[in-house]
């Protein structure tokens, strides 16, 4: 058996021509939604990340604004740039760039953020919000595994769905998710005894480690749809994911690859609630 592939750049591209529309709709009330996106320092992933979602805009027809600081900058002068941003009316989403240099507290950062032009989802408010169904706004990474779950015609309602890794950026608020959709969630982390035991009950396995590999395709029930958030480099150089492609594509049921899987679903969710921003003031 080999698995489907869940082509996340197919679906990101049908979701942008819906934002282009969405887009379109607005400028016609005389409103563009506005991204500022914002980066402190020099790190090369983060640079990458945040030209891709700088293009992504453009092409959805957003205003973006992109803001670089050096790594020196201080964090009173970031929360400062911040309180302009919030108080800009051109700008319905802002988002900044993680990780932040060491000095900078990257929660009173967010924090610092507008719920309202918390596109991210990331703000203790939207958090809460997300817990108790009602979310302003749903995280991009997770909300566009849910996406790509309900293009790939998963039932979730009653299914066991396991989540490895316990991030406040995914994990959780996944958990949060698949709750809402009616499965029954586990979340794996790295004291968890027996992580085999816990993923080959899963008929959806999400996982967001950061850590090579980590799960086998012996680690997989048969059958089951495997989402790999994760995003690392190979002895090769070559990107690959949280999953070894290879063994678990001849045993799940449905898989993201790595690139071209979760990745461009993000940047899509980013776009979506930018303009989600951009509609409640339109309305």
């Amino acid at each position: 058996m080999s698995a489907h592939i869940i082509d996340g750049k197919a679906l990101s591209a049908k979701i942008r021509e819906e934002v282009a529309e969405r887009v379109a709709a607005l400028k016609a009330k005389g409103v563009t939604p506005g991204l500022a996106v914002v980066l402190v320092g020099e790190d090369p992933a983060s640079q990458v990340y945040v030209r891709n979602k700088v293009e992504a805009c453009q092409k959805a027809g957003l205003h973006s604004v992109k803001e670089q600081y050096p790594a020196d900058m201080s964090e009173a002068q970031l929360l400062a740039r911040i309180d302009a941003l919030n108080a800009d009316p051109s700008i319905h989403g802002i988002l900044v760039q993680l990780p932040l240099p060491k000095h900078m507290d990257a929660h009173k950062v967010i924090e610092a953020i507008a719920p309202e032009k918390d596109v991210d989802g990331f703000h203790v408010s939207n958090a809460g919000m997300l817990m108790t169904g009602q979310p302003l706004f749903r995280p991009c990474t997770p909300y566009g595994v849910m996406k790509m779950l309900e293009a790939d015609g998963v039932t979730l309602r009653g299914a066991e769905a396991v989540i490895v890794g316990a991030s406040n950026i995914v994990g959780k608020p996944m958990a949060m998710l698949l709750l809402q959709a009616g499965a029954t969630v586990t979340i794996c982390n790295s004291k968890t005894r027996d992580l085999g035991a816990q993923t080959r009950r899963a008929d959806v396995l999400v996982v967001a480690t950061g850590k090579r590999g980590m799960v086998t395709g012996d680690m997989i029930k048969p059958g089951a749809a495997v989402i790999d958030v994760g995003i690392n480099r190979g002895p090769d150089g070559k990107l690959c994911g949280d999953v070894d492609f290879a063994s678990a594509v001849e045993v799940a049921g449905s898989i993201t690859p790595v690139p071209g899987g979760v990745g461009p679903m993000t940047i899509a969710m980013l776009l979506v609630n930018t303009v989600e921003a951009a509609e409640r003031t339109a309305a």
